[in-house]
This record gives structure tokens, sequence and C-alpha cells, in this order.
């Protein structure tokens, strides 16, 4: 049998961190897949450490001193080989979506694949993984109950967190992997919170009945939805759809301005460093495609409701986008396609 950390495991490791990747992704799976090398290596760990966090405080059946515990412990791990070899044990009792519980009881094996990534890398993706889980907790404990997000300013908060902390881990990671020139990274990283935050925006809107129903989770904040005449008590309730949906549209405004900032990370990214580009550009046009849709519907905010674009629309965006990938002209076409429309090849580039 292999030994800890021997080349077997560290090949099991990654093996099983691919593996696990399209049935615990949203976003990133199809996109992790197109990086190569350290860098694939790299970012595929840090996404499936993300995960493990995200799943802890997602769990609706553990206390908050018990999520909260346990995402130190997790942290933990990124110090200590043993720590992380107990902890599967430990958080035993964590409930929710299969595969993500099944990733989380081999957290052993991914601190594995971690401690195989170049010295840089590990720096680096510990400490943004350290920021994300410090925050995820101190939200669990200022929201025992449940997350009820109460203002703008904290939404923003959170959102940083959960997902400006992974634009902020990318960039670095790019330019670890020497992609990235030291002039043109200053400029990235003034962007790259936005990156991140515009697409947890957007799948919290998408998501809004589901994350209420499922995990006790509402993000739209409460003051927002009472300057409507809404409340996070009344946000699934059909008579107070109108309401609910002007409070929606402030945040559907916010997410097409960050959207458009994390658009601009994309064209900043060096042009010859096309995996990354090509790893930026389809959750940008899956985001973008999606927000079109949420301006046009109040599914999300009926009970059980959801938004999603076709899979015929997500192929399409797929070849469009990374045929595009070379040309910044051609990807703001392409997006100010989707803004307006379902993309079909042939109508969005034409002419």
């Amino acid at each position: 049998m292999p030994t800890a950390d021997s080349p077997a495991r560290i090949r099991d490791a990654e093996r099983f961190g691919r593996e696990i990747l399209p049935a615990v992704s949203r976003t990133f799976a199809l996109s992790v897949q197109l990086l190569r090398g350290e860098l694939g290596r790299s970012v595929l760990c840090a996404y499936l450490l993300c995960r493990i966090a995200d799943t802890i405080e997602d769990d609706g059946h553990a206390t908050p001193e018990d999520k909260a515990r346990l995402l130190g412990e997790f942290l933990g791990c990124l110090d200590d080989a043993s720590t992380a070899d107990a902890f599967p044990a430990r958080a035993a009792g964590i409930q929710g979506d299969a595969a993500h519980v099944q990733l989380l009881r081999r957290t052993d094996l991914v601190c594995v694949l971690f401690r195989s990534l170049p010295t840089g890398s590990q720096d680096r993706v510990a400490h943004w993984v350290r920021e994300m889980a410090r925050g995820m907790a101190e939200f669990t404990l200022r929201h025992p109950s449940g997350l009820r997000i109460q203002t703008i300013e904290e939404y923003r908060e959170y959102c940083y967190y959960v997902a400006g902390t992974v634009g902020c881990m990318l960039t670095e990671l790019w330019r670890e992997d020497g992609q990235v020139p030291p002039a043109r990274y200053d400029a990235l990283w003034a962007r790259c919170t936005s990156f991140g935050e515009a697409l947890q925006t957007v799948n919290i809107l998408k998501d809004i009945a589901t994350d209420a129903e499922r995990e006790n989770a509402v993000y739209v904040p409460e003051r927002t939805l009472q300057a409507h005449g809404g409340s996070h008590a009344t946000l699934l309730d059909p008579s107070r759809i109108a309401e609910n949906r002007a409070a929606v549209g402030e945040f559907i405004a916010l997410a097409w301005t960050d959207l458009d900032q994390a658009f601009e990370y994309l064209l900043l990214l060096p042009r010859r460093a096309v995996s990354i580009r090509a790893f930026c550009v389809l959750p940008l046009l899956y985001a973008y495609a999606t927000l079109r849709e949420l301006t046009r519907t109040d599914a999300m905010l009926r009970p059980g409701g959801a938004v999603k674009i076709s899979r015929g629309e997500v192929k399409s965006l797929m070849v469009a986008g990374l045929a595009a990938l070379g040309s910044n002209a051609l990807l703001r076409r392409l997006v100010a396609s989707v803004r307006e429309r379902p993309f079909a090849p042939l109508a969005g580039l034409a002419g």
C-alpha cells in the first residue's frame, strides 16, 4: 500500500480530485480542466479546499459553534498532515449534498495534493483559504439561526470572504505561474475581487428560492427588501412578488456592474496566457447569459424556482468563447450579443 505522500498516494489524490470535481463544481469544473501542469494542479486543489469549507458552512443541521470549530480544525489540516488525516472522522457529522460530503470525507487526500504543490502556490492557496474560512466562521456565528444578510455593506463583506478571496487567490496563482508580468498583475489585482464576487452574485440571484428553502440562507438584504415593502419572511410569498422583484432588481443592477468589471479583468489577461483566459471566459459567459434571463423572470422568487440557461446555449458559448480567446474585440462582441438574447453562433458573431 502507498505510504503517506508517496508518489503513488499523490497520484491517487490528484485522480480523486479530478474525478470528484464535476460532481461538486457549479461554475468551474470545465474551466479547471483547461489548466495544465502545476497551475492546473494548484487551482484544482484550491477549488476543492474552498468547497470543503463551503460544505461545512452550508450544513443546516450542525450548530454554529460546531461549524466554526470545524472550520478552525480544517485550517489546521493545511499545517499538519496528522490533523488532515484525522479530520474526516472529526467532521463525520456534517450533512449536505452527497458529492460534497464525499469530498469532505476525503479531506486527508485533498491535503496530500496540497502538500505536493510548489511552495509558492501552497503559500498563496493556504493564505486565501484561511481568509475565506475565517470569514465563513464569523458569519456563521453572527447569524446563528441561519444566514440573514441585513445590508448591502454586509452583503459585500460576505461576498468578499466567500468569492472575492477566490479572485485574489487565482490572480496570485497566475503570477506564481509566470504568465502575468508585474505591470499587468497590478491592473488585474485592482479588479480581482470583482471577478469572484460577480460570479457569486449571479449564483445567489438564480438560487434565491433554493438557498432559502434548502440551506436556510437569505442573501438579499433585509433593508433592501423593506425599502420595497418586503422582508426576509415574505421573500417567497406569491402575494409579494412585485415588491420582492423590485428589491432583487437592485441586485441585478449591481451584478451587471460587477460582471462588467470581471469582464475587464479577463481582457487584461495577456493573450499568450491562453489557458488562463480559457479558464476565465466560460464562467463569465455563463454568468452573462444567466443574468440576462434573471432580468426577464421572477422564477427565482417562487418556491422551488430557479433560473438556468439551456444546455444548447452552454455548448454554443463554450465553442464561441474558446474560439474568441485571442481577440478582445471578438470577446466584446460576443458579450454584447449574450447580454441581449440567447446565443446562437451564426447570429452571435456574424456581421
